[in-house]
C-alpha cells in the first residue's frame, strides 16, 4: 500500500528464540485445488498484503475450508506451530457485553477486512 506509513500497517511477532523454527512438511493438492489456492495467492501479492520470501524459517502449510453459505474455498494457512513459539499475550481479551456496551453511543462501527477474513 503505497500512501499507508509501512511502519503502521506491518506487523512483527515476537517468537521465543530458544523455540527451533518448524517447517512443516509440504502437503500435496489436486490440480483443482492448486488452481484455487495460485488465484487467492496472486489476489493477495497484487493487493500488497503478503509478500514472497525465499529465506523462510517457518514454513506453514495451506488448508483450504469450503465456505458453507456459498459452497466457494476459503484458503487458509496451519499457524500452531508457530502459534506455540509466540509469548501469550498479557491482558484480557474483552468480553461480547463490554464490547457492546462500549460501542452503543457510537454512530458508525468499522471493521477491517471481515468479509474475505484475512488473518
Amino acid at each position: 500500500m503505497p500512501s499507508i506509513d509501512p511502519q503502521i500497517i506491518c506487523h512483527c511477532l515476537h517468537v521465543n528464540p530458544a523455540i527451533k523454527p518448524v517447517a512443516q512438511k509440504r502437503s500435496n493438492f489436486t490440480p483443482e485445488w492448486v488452481a484455487i489456492i495460485e488465484a487467492e495467492i496472486d489476489k493477495l501479492l497484487a493487493a500488497g498484503f503478503i509478500q514472497e520470501v525465499s529465506y523462510a524459517e517457518w514454513l506453514a502449510n495451506v488448508v483450504l475450508v469450503v465456505k458453507k453459505d456459498k459452497g466457494l474455498w476459503r484458503v487458509c494457512v496451519d499457524y500452531t506451530d508457530l502459534n506455540k513459539a509466540c509469548p501469550k499475550d498479557n491482558f484480557p481479551l474483552p468480553r461480547i457485553d463490554q464490547l457492546v456496551d462500549s460501542t452503543s453511543s457510537n454512530q458508525l462501527l468499522s471493521f477491517m477486512d471481515a468479509y474475505s477474513g484475512y488473518n
